[in-house]
């Protein structure tokens, strides 16, 4: 049977979909605007096929690409982390989460604040990550005020300093709000912890201290599928947070790209007959969201340096897709998700119904392939992307 491996370079998009003027996304594509602003060179995923998807300045086209290779479509409503890896997962949205771009209404905040034992909190509003703390830091620490604040996407996120707030209070405060205040009409995707340490003028998120806290994911999925069926299933970085921490049988959390990459390479060494789902998601959190293209295309060529130790892993039987959940292009003026296509590489070549995988109508091809992959019968919207035997 061998393994299954999904890995998801977070915010990897490859062009605007047709709807993307609805979410203002229109211009955007990530990929493309940063291989044209930086001339990123990515060698492996060339082989692979990444060029022969959609035009990219510099990655050329492959005559005889070792992955079948196409873009797949986002049939859910949203452009944000959870709905993108639910949907991949085979949970399609016919709604979008909440969001609140003009902050969140009184009650949703007085009744966090009962709950977290505080008078009141800062901001409320959208606001950049690491500005939020630069700007409100010093009166956080001034008040003990937690920092509360959103985005275009749908979260509630609560910044707090260490040295004021010890962390675990903090996700007590976050799990609170996730159970008893964000549900129903205000269940947003997802409730964040983002602890933060320094002094005014240097303080700094601790990134591997964050905590997401997701709405329960509808029980019909891949993951509770394979389950079921006595497939182990393991996740790579914020993959089981997107799932409130069920559905795997096992979950290493990671600080950054290169401990994603090192516990794949691990993992890889160690299991059988498995469904492993990984997310890296530097390319997101560090530098889409920060508009640092640059910053992009090194984590891009960091990942396509890993590319042939991974594929030296990936034994006879195994299959191996590389994708994305969303666009996050650095070359924008947002440092929002943006609502795009997203890349399919299937390892190896040989497995694919056929070498151009063209436009997938749904993330959702990523489940069937998967379920088919593992013999299982399922009823997701989509297609296999395997060969009919």
């Amino acid at each position: 049977m061998g393994n299954c491996y999904v890995i998801v370079i977070d915010g990897l998009g490859v062009g605007a979909q047709e709807d993307a003027a609805e979410y203002g996304d229109a211009e955007d594509n990530t990929l493309a605007h940063v291989c044209g602003e930086t001339a990123c060179k990515l060698p492996n995923m060339q082989r692979m096929g990444l060029g022969n998807i959609i035009p990219l300045a510099s990655v050329p086209v492959t005559a005889e690409p070792l992955c079948g290779h196409g873009k797949m479509r986002e049939r859910s409503a949203g452009k944000d982390s959870t709905t993108g890896h639910w949907e991949i997962a085979g949970i399609q949205l016919n709604r979008p989460f909440p969001t609140y771009p003009g902050g969140f209404p009184d009650p949703v905040i007085q009744q966090f604040c009962g709950g977290a034992g505080v008078e009141r909190v800062l901001v409320n509003k959208p606001y950049s990550g690491t500005d939020v703390i630069e700007d409100y830091g010093q009166e956080h620490l001034e008040t003990g005020y937690p920092i509360v604040y959103t985005s275009a996407d749908s979260v509630f996120q609560v910044a707090a300093h260490v040295d004021v707030t010890p962390v675990e209070r903090l996700y007590e405060w976050c799990e609170y709000a996730r159970s008893n205040v964000l549900t129903g009409r205000h269940g947003v995707g997802r409730v964040i912890a983002r602890p933060f340490e320094g002094r005014p003028g240097s303080f700094v998120r601790i990134s591997d201290r964050r905590h997401d806290f997701s709405i329960e994911p509808p029980g019909h999925n891949l993951l509770n599928r394979l389950l079921e069926a006595g497939i182990k299933t393991y996740s790579i970085g914020k993959v089981v947070d997107l799932f409130t921490e069920q559905h795997f049988s096992q979950f290493r959390r990671t600080k950054h790209n290169a401990e994603g990459i090192s516990q794949l390479l691990s993992l890889m060494s160690a299991v059988s007959d498995s469904f492993v789902f990984v997310n890296l998601i530097d390319t997101d959190q560090k530098y889409g969201h920060r508009l640092d293209a640059g910053g992009f295309a090194r984590c891009l060529q960091e990942f396509d340096r890993a590319i042939p130790a991974i594929m030296d892993k990936v034994r006879e039987d195994d299959l191996l897709m590389i994708t994305g959940d969303h666009g996050n292009d650095p070359t924008s003026t947002s440092t929002d998700h943006s609502r795009e296509f997203v890349p399919v590489l299937l390892f190896p070549a040989s497995s694919a119904e056929q070498l151009n995988l063209g436009t997938r109508q749904t993330f959702s091809d990523i489940a069937c392939t998967a379920a088919h992959f593992f013999g299982l019968e399922t009823n997701f919207s989509g297609k296999s992307m395997l060969k009919r035997e």
